[in-house]
C-alpha cells in the first residue's frame, strides 16, 4: 500500500491502466472489503480538514491588540477622569463596533472550507468484491473503482480506466466553462496541468456527458481540491495598505501625546503654576491630540463606499478592500467571464471557399444557408424552457452554432419541424465526429460536424455557387489553408459536411458510412472579449495599474484575446504553467515584470504570480471564479470573486465580488477607492492639523505665561471638529484626475506628498492666530473676553479651515465653494454649536466664556477666515513652483 506521500508522487496521467491498477493495489473487480477496511484506516475518510476553529471571546478579544485602539480606550478613561462622559462613551462606542465587525469579517476560511465540503456527491456507485455498491461519499479510498455518468459529481481524483464520450466540465478547478472531453490513453506530458491531463477526473467537477470508469487515485486532503483547502487552512490575511498607514499614525501620535504631556506638566509647574491645574492641562491636551473620532470617520466613509460600489455591481465583503482596490498596481485577471463573455460566439465562417464574419454571413446564399442548416440540424442542443436562468441548454459549442443560426433566422426548432431527426451516430471522442439523419422530402440527408482534418478526409465534393463540384487536391489545400487561418486567430474550429443515403437510418456504422461527403464550410467560433473590457483596460493603463492576464485556457488563444484587449504589448511575453515551473523562483520573482500572459496554470502557479509581483511591493489585485483561483484570492492584498460564474469558495475567501463578473467593475471600483483614499487622507489631515492648531495654542500659550484655554475649552473644540466637517471632507467628490495619477507607492509614508509639511505649517498657523486673538483681547479687553475671543478662534478657525483641506493643490473657488452640500451643512451646524456656547446663557457660564460685543465678533470673525487666503496663496504658489519644475 502507498503511502500518501508516495501517492501524492505519482504521475498517474503518464502511466498506463495495468499499471495504474498495480501501483494502487486493485482489480477489475474492485477492492475487497479487508482492503477497504485497511485504507480507510491509513489514508482517513474522503473529507476535507476543517481546521482548527477559534471561540468568540478570543476572536473579540484579539481585535484590541491594535495600537490605535489601545490609545484610545486610554483616551476614554482619561476622558473619564476629567469628567468627560460624553467623549468616553463615544469612544468607547467605536471601540465597541470596530471589534464587533472585526469578529464578523474573521470567518472567511472557515466559510470556504465549509463551500469546499458542499461540493461532494453525498453518495457514489463503486465496484468491490466484483458487486456494484452504493455507498456514501467519505467512504471511497484509494484503489476503487468508480462508476460515473453524465449528471454525477466527481468525488475524489481518479484515472480513468473506461471512457464512452465522456466529457467533464472542471471549470471549478482550470477556470474555463468548456467540457473536457476524456480518454483513457496514457500521456507523455509528466508535468501537465489539470487541464491537459484527459485521462484523469477531479473531485469537484462534473460529468456532463457520456460515462466512464475511474480507479481512485486520491481521496480528501490528498485530491487537488484538498490541497487548496489546505492551503486556505494556512495563508493568513494581508495587511491593506490604510491597516498599515493608520498602524504608523498610530505610533506617532502615542509617542506625541505623552511627550507633549509631561512637557506640558514640567513647563506649567516650573514656572509656578498649580501642579494640578497643569496636570488637568496636560490630560485635556493630551486627549485633545487623539483624533478619536478617526476610526469612526474611516469606517462610516468606507461604508458609504461600499453602498455606492454595490450600486454599480461591486459588493464589499470587507471595508478595507475599497481602500486597498485605490491603492491596486497591478491586477491579475481571469480570462473567461471576467474579460470575456463566457459564452462562445461564431465570429467567422467559410463556405464556398470564401471566408466572411458571422455579421456579413448572408442566409439568402444557398452555400451559406445549406452549412448553417446542417450545423443546427446536426446538434444536440435547445431552447430552454421559459423562464430559466440560461435560454439554451446544451454544450457552450453547440449552443454557439444554434444561437448563430437563430440570428439569421434560421431556428433549429422550425428546421427540426420542417427535417425531422430520425437516426444519429452520436460523438465520440475517437472519431471526433458526429452525424445525424434527417427526412427531407427528396430522401434522407445526413449532416456531419466535427474537426475539419478529420472530416475534410472522409469528403470527395464540395459545394460552392449551389453546385456540388470534386474535391480536388488543389481545392482541399485551400480549405486547410482556411482552417489554418481561422487557427491562427485562436478561433476554435469545425467543420461540416452532408451527403444524401439511401440506406436504413437505424442500421448506419461510422466506419462505412461517414465516408462520401459533401463539405459545406467551416466555422470559426470563440469567447470574445466584453464590449466594455478594452475601454477599461485602457483605463488601468493611464492610471498606472498593470493589467494582468491568468488563465486555465490555451496559449494561442489567451494570446490573441489579449492582444485585442491591448494587455498583451509589444515586448511582453507570454508564458504557460509548464514554462513557470521550469523557472527558477529567484530568477521569476525577479523578472514577473516582463510577462503579462500566463496560459494553462495551475493553483500553485497562481499564489507564486502573486508572491512574486508582492515581493516587488507591489499591491495585488487577484480575480477568480474557481476553486483553484482561492489560494490566489486569499494571498492577493484584495481578492475578487466572481458573482455569477465564482464558486462558493472563491467568494467564501474574497474581499469583492463582483455581481456582473465584469473586469469594468473593477476599474469603477478602483476609481471609487482612490476617492476613498484620498478623502480618508483629507480626513486625517483635517482632524491633526486642528488637533495640531490646539497643541501649539496651549503649548506657546502656557511658554509666556498665558492661560489661554481652559480644558472643557479644548474638549469642546475637539468634539465639534472631529465629527462633522471630518466626515463631510469623507464624501467629497472624486478631483477630476484621479484615475489619470499613478497608484500610490504601498511604502510612501502617509504624510507623503507634502501632506506632513501641511499639517505642521497650518496647524502652526492656526495656532498663532488663535494666540493673536488672546493677545488681542488680553490688551485691549480683560482675561474672560480674551478667553473667550481664543475660544471662538479657535473653533471657528478650524471649520473654515475644512474648506481648504477639500483639496491640496486646486483653489477652494475652482472646485466650488459649495459644491460639497455635506460641507456647507456640517459647517452651519458646527458654527451653531460652537457660537450658541458663547450667545446662550447659563451654556456661557459653564464653559467660563462671556459675551462678545460687534467689535470682538469682527476680530474673532477675520482672525478665523484669514486661514482660507493664507492657504490659497501657499496653494498658488506651490502650483507655480512646480509649473517651473516640469
Amino acid at each position: 500500500m502507498l503511502t500518501k506521500e508516495d501517492l501524492s508522487n505519482q504521475k498517474f496521467h503518464t502511466q498506463e491502466v495495468e499499471s495504474v491498477m498495480d501501483a494502487l493495489g486493485t482489480s477489475h473487480s474492485g477492492l475487497t472489503q479487508t482492503d477497504v477496511e485497511a485504507r480507510q484506516a491509513h489514508y482517513g475518510k474522503n473529507a476535507l480538514d476543517e481546521g482548527k476553529k477559534k471561540s468568540i471571546i478570543v476572536k473579540f478579544l484579539e481585535q484590541f491588540k491594535d495600537l490605535m485602539i489601545i490609545v484610545l480606550i486610554i483616551a476614554s478613561v482619561v476622558s473619564g477622569l476629567v469628567g468627560e462622559w460624553i467623549d468616553t462613551a463615544i469612544i468607547m462606542a467605536v471601540v465597541l463596533i470596530n471589534a464587533v465587525m472585526g469578529v464578523v469579517q474573521e470567518s472567511k476560511a472557515e466559510q470556504a472550507l465549509e463551500a469546499l465540503k458542499k461540493m461532494s456527491a453525498q453518495s457514489i456507485r463503486l465496484k468491490r468484491d466484483g458487486q456494484m455498491v452504493e455507498v456514501p461519499t467519505s467512504e471511497a479510498v484509494p484503489g476503487d473503482l468508480l462508476y460515473i455518468e453524465a449528471g454525477d459529481l466527481v468525488p475524489a481524483d481518479g484515472r480513468l480506466i473506461e471512457s464512452a464520450s465522456l466529457k467533464s466540465e472542471e471549470s471549478a478547478l482550470t477556470g474555463e466553462s468548456v467540457p473536457v472531453e476524456k480518454h483513457i490513453d496514457a500521456l507523455e506530458d509528466a508535468e501537465a496541468v489539470i487541464g491537459d491531463r484527459k485521462n484523469m477526473i477531479y473531485s469537484g467537477s462534473s460529468i456532463t456527458y457520456g460515462r466512464g470508469v475511474a480507479v481512485i487515485t486520491s481521496t480528501g486532503m490528498q485530491t487537488e481540491v484538498g490541497r487548496i483547502a489546505e492551503q486556505l487552512n494556512s495563508d493568513m490575511d494581508s495587511i491593506t495598505p490604510l491597516q498599515k498607514k493608520m498602524a504608523e499614525l498610530s505610533k506617532i501620535l502615542s509617542i506625541g501625546v505623552v511627550l507633549i504631556a509631561v512637557l506640558m506638566f514640567v513647563v506649567g509647574v516650573m514656572r509656578g503654576q498649580a501642579w494640578f491645574d497643569m496636570f488637568m492641562t496636560a490630560i485635556s491636551l493630551a486627549v485633545a491630540a487623539i483624533p478619536e473620532g478617526l476610526p469612526a470617520v474611516i469606517t462610516i466613509v468606507l461604508s458609504i463606499g461600499v453602498q455606492k460600489m454595490a450600486k454599480r455591481n461591486a459588493i464589499i465583503r470587507k471595508l478595507s478592500a475599497v481602500e486597498t482596490l485605490g491603492s491596486t498596481q497591478i491586477i491579475c485577471s481571469d480570462k473567461t467571464g471576467t474579460l470575456t463573455q463566457n459564452k462562445m460566439t461564431v465570429t467567422e465562417i467559410y463556405t464556398g471557399l470564401t471566408s466572411v464574419s458571422a455579421e456579413q454571413a448572408d442566409p439568402s446564399d444557398e452555400d451559406v444557408r445549406a452549412f448553417i442548416e446542417a450545423i443546427a440540424l446536426c446538434n444536440d442542443s435547445r431552447k430552454a424552457a421559459d423562464g430559466t436562468a440560461d435560454p439554451y441548454m446544451g454544450d457552450p459549442t453547440e449552443t454557439a452554432l444554434v444561437i448563430f443560426g437563430d440570428k439569421k433566422n434560421l431556428q433549429k426548432e422550425d428546421l427540426d419541424k420542417t427535417y425531422p431527426r430520425v437516426g444519429e451516430l452520436p460523438f465520440d471522442s475517437g472519431r471526433k465526429l458526429m452525424s445525424t439523419i434527417h427526412q427531407t422530402e427528396s430522401g434522407l440527408r445526413m449532416t456531419t460536424k466535427g474537426a475539419p482534418d478529420v472530416l475534410l478526409a472522409r469528403c470527395t465534393h464540395y459545394k460552392e455557387d449551389s453546385s456540388v463540384k470534386p474535391l480536388t487536391e488543389e481545392i482541399r489545400q485551400q480549405i486547410v489553408n482556411a482552417n489554418s487561418a481561422m487557427a491562427s486567430k485562436a478561433l476554435r474550429v469545425l467543420a461540416a459536411a452532408e451527403k444524401t443515403i439511401q440506406s436504413d437510418p437505424h442500421s448506419l456504422k461510422p466506419d462505412t458510412d461517414e465516408h462520401d461527403l459533401t463539405f459545406l464550410g467551416l466555422v470559426g467560433m470563440i469567447d470574445p472579449p466584453r464590449p466594455e473590457a478594452k475601454a477599461a483596460v485602457e483605463t488601468c493603463v493611464r492610471a498606472g495599474i498593470q493589467p494582468i492576464m491568468i488563465t486555465g485556457d490555451h496559449k494561442e488563444t489567451a494570446a490573441a484575446i489579449a492582444k485585442e484587449l491591448n494587455i498583451l504589448k509589444e515586448g511582453d511575453l507570454i508564458i504557460t504553467g509548464a514554462e513557470l515551473s521550469a523557472i527558477p523562483a529567484d530568477e521569476f520573482d525577479n523578472h514577473v515584470d516582463r510577462y503579462s500572459v500566463y496560459a494553462r496554470v495551475s493553483p500553485e502557479h497562481k499564489v507564486r504570480i502573486v508572491d512574486a509581483w508582492q515581493k516587488k511591493g507591489k499591491i495585488v489585485a487577484m480575480t477568480g471564479d474557481g476553486v483553484n483561483d482561492a489560494p490566489a484570492i486569499r494571498s492577493a492584498d484584495i481578492g475578487i470573486g466572481m458573482g455569477i460564474t465564482g464558486t462558493d469558495v472563491s467568494k467564501g475567501v474574497s474581499n469583492m465580488v463582483l455581481a456582473d463578473d465584469n473586469f469594468a467593475t473593477i476599474v469603477t471600483a478602483v476609481e471609487e477607492g482612490r476617492k476613498i483614499y484620498a478623502n480618508i487622507r483629507k480626513s486625517v489631515q483635517f482632524l491633526l492639523t486642528c488637533n495640531l492648531g490646539e497643541i501649539v495654542t496651549i503649548f506657546m500659550g502656557t511658554m509666556m505665561g498665558w492661560n489661554v484655554l481652559l480644558p472643557i475649552h479644548i474638549l469642546w473644540v475637539n468634539l465639534v471638529t472631529d465629527s462633522l466637517p471630518a466626515l463631510a471632507l469623507g464624501v467629497e467628490k472624486a478631483e477630476d484626475d484621479v484615475m489619470d495619477q499613478p497608484p500610490r507607492d504601498s511604502n510612501a509614508s502617509f504624510f507623503s506628498e507634502g501632506v506632513g509639511h501641511s499639517i505642521l505649517f497650518r496647524g502652526v498657523i492656526q495656532g498663532l492666530i488663535t494666540l493673536s486673538a488672546y493677545w488681542y483681547g488680553e490688551t485691549h479687553y480683560d482675561h474672560e473676553i480674551a478667553m473667550t475671543m481664543a475660544f471662538a478662534t479657535l473653533g471657528l478657525i478650524q471649520l473654515a479651515h475644512a474648506m481648504n483641506t477639500r483639496s491640496n493643490d486646486k483653489s477652494i473657488f475652482k472646485i466650488g465653494l459649495f459644491s460639497n452640500r455635506f460641507m456647507n451643512g456640517a459647517i452651519l451646524i458646527a458654527t451653531l454649536l460652537q457660537v450658541s456656547i458663547i450667545l446662550i446663557p447659563g451654556l456661557n457660564t459653564m464653559f467660563r466664556v462671556t459675551h462678545l460685543n460687534l467689535s470682538q465678533w469682527g476680530i474673532v470673525l477675520a482672525a478665523s477666515l484669514s486661514i482660507i487666503p493664507i492657504v490659497e496663496v501657499i496653494k498658488l504658489v506651490t502650483h507655480v513652483l512646480r509649473k517651473k519644475q516640469h
